[in-house]
């Protein structure tokens, strides 16, 4: 599923590379070159590229690389764009940011996932950060993207950045040591990918929280969060970490290479009440160079929900357990291990 190769567009994976011909002015045909992406049975999304970089599969995953058109170089996995260079700032500012600044002193911070690199970019830009644990199950997947993205070429090298390659569940299970923040930077939850066990109420309770040093903030993706997409996965991974947690804060923002808004949503024992001012002033004094989209009024912002996801989370009572999983529209390389 979702192999990126040359198609006539019937392809049956997720994503497809589509080869045709366009008008020039009236004057002539030129050849062109089309990702697609199958977002819901009834909807494509698809877009110009200059070249197909590099496609490959790992034990996990697919993994492609594409130069688009519109947003500079992309990296999809089993079919589904997972970053692009022009917007990537968007997603992982979202990410990183917000739970960061609300701790009052994020020295340790354990990433689930991150493989491409730029979540542990984010994260690196804070002066009060010691030690950054990036657990990513992929090896193949990391390995490709240090070798091609060379904007987290810097996070690689920094010395507070420890690389484990392990499934995080098991790597947070045998640690000993606690975090301050944790991030959840995984994949969707799709059927047959590798990760939807991650977004389970028995892994937050049981595994993530405990983990958690006291006032620790965790934080993760949570896929769609569109008027009418929130109810893929957002508002039932917002149910189940406020079964979890005391203080949960669901926020989202528009990002233009995945056709949707997006959401993440943040959780803690401690509030979470820092208002624009002050998280302009932690901004200002805890991170190195200028943040291109977060800041105390996007928080803000982000953190007001439209009345119709509103309307629905409040309504939600679907608990996330591998039993009674939900998932966003596709399907993953089934687990080979």
């Amino acid at each position: 599923m979702g192999e990126i190769a040359g198609s006539n567009g019937n392809g049956n994976g997720n994503g497809n590379v589509i080869y045709g011909t366009a008008n020039i002015g009236g004057e002539g045909r030129r050849k062109s070159c089309w990702y697609e992406e199958e977002i819901d049975e009834d909807l494509r999304w698809s877009f110009a590229l200059n070249s197909i970089l590099h496609t490959g599969a790992s034990q996990y995953q697919d993994i492609a690389l594409l130069d688009t058109k519109p947003f500079g170089k992309a990296l999809v996995i089993d079919g589904k764009l997972q970053s692009a260079e022009i917007d990537e700032f968007i997603y992982h500012e979202c990410l990183v940011h917000p739970a960061l600044l609300h701790h009052i002193n994020p020295r340790t911070i354990f990433i689930m996932g991150g493989g491409e690199g730029s979540t542990a970019r984010e994260i690196l830009r804070h002066k009060t950060v010691e030690k950054v644990v990036m657990c990513d199950i992929d090896e193949e997947v990391v390995d490709f993207c240090k070798s091609h993205l060379q904007v987290n070429k810097e996070a690689y090298s920094d010395s507070r950045l420890e690389l484990i390659i392990n499934d995080a569940r098991a790597e947070l299970e045998n640690r000993e040591d606690r975090f301050n923040v944790i991030i959840g930077d995984l994949a969707d939850p799709i059927e047959g990918g590798p990760c939807y066990q991650l977004y389970t109420k028995s892994f937050y309770e049981f595994i993530v929280k405990p983990k958690l040093n006291e006032g620790g903030i965790f934080v993760t993706q949570a896929g769609p969060a569109g008027a009418f997409s929130h109810t893929e996965v957002f508002s039932c991974i917002y149910n189940t970490l406020r079964q979890v947690f005391k203080h949960v804060v669901p926020y989202s923002a528009h990002i233009p290479s995945y056709a949707d808004t997006w959401g993440w949503v943040m959780a803690s024992d401690s509030p979470l009440t820092a208002d624009v001012e002050e998280l302009d002033t932690r901004i200002k004094r805890r991170i190195k160079g200028e943040n291109r989209y977060i800041d105390g009024k996007t928080f803000a912002s982000a953190s007001t929900l439209s009345k119709v996801v509103r309307k629905s989370l409040a309504k939600e009572t679907q608990v996330y357990t591998e039993g009674t999983a939900r998932f966003i529209y596709g399907h993953g390389t089934a687990h080979k291990a």
